[in-house]
């Protein structure tokens, strides 16, 4: 896997591609210092976290605004980022994130790749509502959570997108008991046995 196959599959620029090789180069830089992805999938940084992120752009309708939770070393919210650059120029992008150190990467690879984010150092209940068209979260929590940061911060008619791993039936179902939400499954690209999670219309149950 490389950037080559992600311009001709996804059909992105060439800018785009020079974004996410920026920002491939900029994480492995800065991840022996705080740590941003295992140290041992970072030979697979391409397939394992980029491409993984890609993927989950296409899922939902885009709108004026989407937002990333738990944002840790960008993925997917600085992936994001650099594909609406592209994509969808005037829909903003916004990260959450409570690591003071992963703030600090997310700035500065988003200067790097010159793609406008709006980063929130704060924890993510503590943020004030923001009514986001799409909300995205990768690695963050179980399903039933991140329910709860949807109820908060995702807009009535939004669409969240979860990429969960071999369990997430089981994380759909335990979460069925709290929640009612419309859910549809995408296969992942990456890892046959996941799946990129498709919701909508989440009200407590």
């Amino acid at each position: 896997m490389s950037v080559d196959v992600i311009q001709s599959k996804y059909d992105v620029s060439r800018e785009t591609c020079e974004r996410l090789q920026i920002f491939a180069e900029t994480l492995e830089k800065w991840n022996p210092k705080i740590n941003l992805v295992s140290k041992n999938s970072l030979g697979d940084l391409w397939t394992r976290h980029i491409l993984d992120s890609v993927q989950v752009f296409g899922v939902p309708k885009l709108g004026t605004s989407w937002l990333d939770i738990g944002s840790g070393g960008g993925l997917p919210g600085i992936i994001i980022a650099i594909l609406a650059a592209e994509k969808a120029p005037d829909m903003k992008v916004t990260l959450i994130e409570s690591d003071q150190r992963k703030c600090a990467f997310l700035r500065n690879v988003g200067r790097e790749c010159g793609v406008k984010v709006s980063v929130r150092s704060q924890r993510i209940e503590a943020v004030e509502g923001i009514q986001a068209d799409v909300l995205s979260a990768r690695a963050l929590a179980d399903l039933s959570d991140l329910l709860s940061f949807s109820e908060h911060h995702l807009a009535q008619s939004g669409t969240a997108v979860f990429p969960k791993g071999a369990n997430w039936k089981k994380e759909v179902d335990n979460a069925r008991k709290r929640w009612r939400f419309e859910c549809e499954e995408i296969t992942s690209l990456t890892e046959p046995e996941a799946v990129i999670l498709k919701i909508k219309g989440v009200a407590r149950v």
